[in-house]
């Protein structure tokens, strides 16, 4: 089974079993694959929860995530992901530079609904 990193919009969608919300392609590929996140998605759920976008608590999503999908959260070395993410200029928010880089760093995919980064991260997914 390949690892696929997933983004947070994916992550809290699977979490809240929204799966309408992703193109038949995507959700294939979600079923068939080893789901890891850059451990920037759980700071990114708990800045969605402090702006009050999310009542989710990233240590609860982590641990109902592990045990329902069997989600792993990728140990890549930090000085890796930061030397990666310098060279992602494209973007400014910091959640997608660490997120994106992480993959990068893992020559992994990485699913994710946002347009920016898959015009500019070539291994990036949806449909």
């Amino acid at each position: 089974m390949a690892a696929l990193h997933i983004d947070t919009h994916v992550a809290v969608w699977l979490y809240a079993g929204e799966v309408e919300r992703f193109p038949a392609p995507a959700r294939r590929l979600l079923d068939q694959s080893e789901l890891v996140i850059s451990p920037m998605v759980l700071l990114e759920i708990q800045f969605l929860r402090e702006a009050g976008k999310l009542e989710l608590r990233p240590e609860r999503f982590l641990r109902e995530m592990k045990q329902d999908l069997g989600l792993k959260v990728c140990e890549a070395a930090f000085p890796d992901i930061i030397f990666s993410a310098v060279e992602l200029s494209w973007t400014r928010d910091p959640f997608d530079r660490f997120i994106t880089a992480q993959a990068a760093v893992n020559e992994a995919p990485l699913m994710t609904r946002d347009k920016t980064i898959r015009t500019h991260y070539r291994r990036a997914v949806w449909d």
